[in-house]
């Protein structure tokens, strides 16, 4: 069985954590998060893309925020983006958008945390594809390694526009285990590795 794996010192910045079968946390079980930030010295930080959030819905929040047209003219997906700092609105895009606030994760993709990039995708314009995470998921230095190679608990995928950004949430799990050639029956849930 083929995986991607990460060597000692890599960043995992722009790539896909796949949550394993042993990770039964029900904040991250079965969860996909993409890695916007990742040093073994400094941590981690990704956004869940694979949760999505049923209440506000997006009108509420453009609404909340003072952002016409309400109901927009292009709609975006909302997601649970993680358990920290869940009243903040972070929006994932592709790198055809920029504007004040906005940080390249790769060069397919940006991160930004201003109004602006919502205006323009309310107005019907933006980036090609985006997704609002209402919140984020983040390690200390060192915990995300510990989670993956003594844990089991996350495995590193390459991040496919499909599965950051494809609207079938139920779907992005499997396609991302897919992804690295992992059928989640064949994964022992056991300590150790797989």
């Amino acid at each position: 069985m083929a995986s991607f794996t990460t060597t000692p010192g890599c960043s995992l910045t722009g790539h896909l954590l796949v949550a394993t079968p042993a990770l039964t946390d029900p904040a991250f079980a079965r969860s996909v998060v993409y890695l916007c930030a990742h040093s073994p010295e400094d941590g981690a930080m990704g956004l869940v893309v694979n949760r999505r959030l049923s209440q506000p819905v997006l009108d509420d929040v453009l609404e909340q925020l003072g952002i016409a047209p309400v109901p927009p003219r292009r709609r975006i997906n909302l997601c649970a983006g993680g358990p920290m700092d869940n009243g903040r609105g972070f929006v994932l895009h592709t790198s055809d958008w920029s504007g004040d606030g906005s940080l390249p994760v790769d060069r397919a993709t940006t991160l930004t945390a201003s109004l602006d990039v919502l205006r323009d995708i309310a107005d019907g314009n933006g980036p090609a594809h985006a997704l609002l995470a209402m919140g984020h998921a983040s390690w200390e230095a060192g915990q995300l390694e510990e989670e993956m190679l003594r844990h089991d608990a996350w495995i590193a995928a390459p991040a496919t526009e499909n599965i950051v950004f494809g609207p079938d949430h139920n779907a992005k799990w499997r396609q991302a285990l897919a992804s690295v050639h992992i059928d989640p029956a064949w994964y022992s849930t056991a300590p150790g590795h797989a």
